[in-house]
């Protein structure tokens, strides 16, 4: 398997109005950290039905200034600027945070980790110094995780994935009822891979299914193509113990996720 990005995690800390998120990206830490501060930020920080980021600028020393200016899907100009704090290529970039539609609000401060990983990097946004606005805290939290998201797809696109429906099928119809010690232990190594792979954003969803006939296994996932799914299933540990256990898998017309 190639090096794939995952997908942006945000957790919003409203007690202390402090907001982080991470996302992995099959990039160098050089590439990603050139993304966010040259004016090729233009090119990915926005979307179509949101708003457009139409000018970057910025002093890249500790103390200079920084701007970025754009216009909302309604129409309607905006801005965000402040000065660099901290600055040391390509691992860490801080920067005050000012932006026109609260600019009441006190200056925030969002600190960029860039840590290089066997797969590219690791890259951490600490957002912090909202203090009671917990409103603006929440809604920060989910906009970092669509930057990120941009970020990921601008400097290490993939190619879409492929979704298909998986049947984890048993032995005998009635194994969900009466299954042994040692195969109650191969469908909890089976659980904890699927939720692994959960995490790692190739399944959307999976779980028993209480079928009249005879009970069996439902999983919806996220691959490249036929070969990434058949590894998929083959490093399982239900299929790997040869306790009977089979797949059968269709592929999706289209998905809506």
């Amino acid at each position: 398997m190639t090096a794939k990005s995952s997908r942006a995690r945000s957790i919003a800390d409203v007690a202390q109005g402090t907001i982080l998120a991470r996302i992995e990206i099959a990039a160098p830490p050089e590439r990603v950290f050139r993304a966010l501060t040259t004016d090729e930020l233009t090119k990915w920080w926005g979307s179509a039905e949101m708003y457009r980021t139409t000018a970057f600028t910025i002093d890249l020393r500790a103390g200079g200034a920084w701007r970025t200016d754009g216009v909302g899907a309604d129409g309607k100009p905006f801005h965000v600027g402040g000065r660099v704090l901290e600055l040391d290529p390509p691992r860490r970039l801080v920067q005050t945070w000012e932006p026109s539609w609260d600019a009441d609000a006190p200056p925030t401060t969002v600190s960029y980790l860039l840590d290089a990983i066997e797969t590219g990097t690791r890259l951490t946004v600490r957002h912090a110094g909202f203090g009671g606005r917990v409103a603006s805290c929440e809604s920060h939290a989910a906009g970092w995780e669509r930057v990120l998201g941009w970020l990921t797809n601008h400097v290490a696109p993939q190619p879409e994935p492929r979704f298909f429906l998986c049947r984890l099928l048993p032995s005998r119809a009635t194994f969900m009822q009466d299954m042994t010690a040692d195969e109650r232990a191969v469908m909890q190594a089976h659980g904890q891979y699927w939720r692994g792979k959960l995490a790692e954003g190739h399944v959307i969803a999976f779980g028993p299914v209480a079928d009249p006939a005879g009970g069996w296994g439902v999983g919806i996932v996220a691959v490249r193509d036929e070969a990434e799914l058949r590894t998929f299933q083959s490093e399982d540990p239900a299929i790997k113990s040869n306790i009977g256990l089979r797949y059968e898998a269709l592929p999706m017309l289209t998905a809506v996720y």
